[in-house]
């Protein structure tokens, strides 16, 4: 292990994974997320979060949950639906170190919560 700062504090994975038409547990690609996340890294970047890399991620294995990612290394997970959901995730985690809990994922988590799938509608 080396004493240096990493390259980046924070790295964003989001899933932009594309399954079948129909795939029982969903797609976040078939939600928009390669273009949510495209919108998510030009937003950072007018942001100017030091330290931040938003990357686009295969599979992450929460399809029923989608569109998700994760920051790393804090381990966060959430679910989106829309440029508002990453404004807040952006504001307030990656720029204030709070998690957004409306938008958080559990560890265990299966389905969305109401507060979840109330984005959506």
């Amino acid at each position: 292990m080396s004493d240096e700062r990493p390259y980046y504090a924070l790295h964003v994975f989001c899933c932009t994974n594309e399954r079948p038409e129909g795939y029982p547990r969903g797609s976040c690609a078939r939600k928009g997320a390669e273009r949510l996340r495209n919108y998510m890294k030009a937003r950072a970047k007018e942001l100017g979060i030091p330290g931040t890399r938003i990357n686009a991620a295969g599979c992450l294995d929460r399809c029923e949950l989608g569109a998700t990612l994760v920051v790393y290394p804090d381990g966060v997970w959430y679910t989106y639906a829309n440029e508002a959901d990453l404004d807040e995730i952006l504001t307030v985690h990656l720029q204030g170190g709070r998690v957004v809990d409306r938008l958080r994922l559990a560890v265990d988590q299966k389905e969305l919560r109401p507060e979840q799938v109330a984005v959506r509608t």
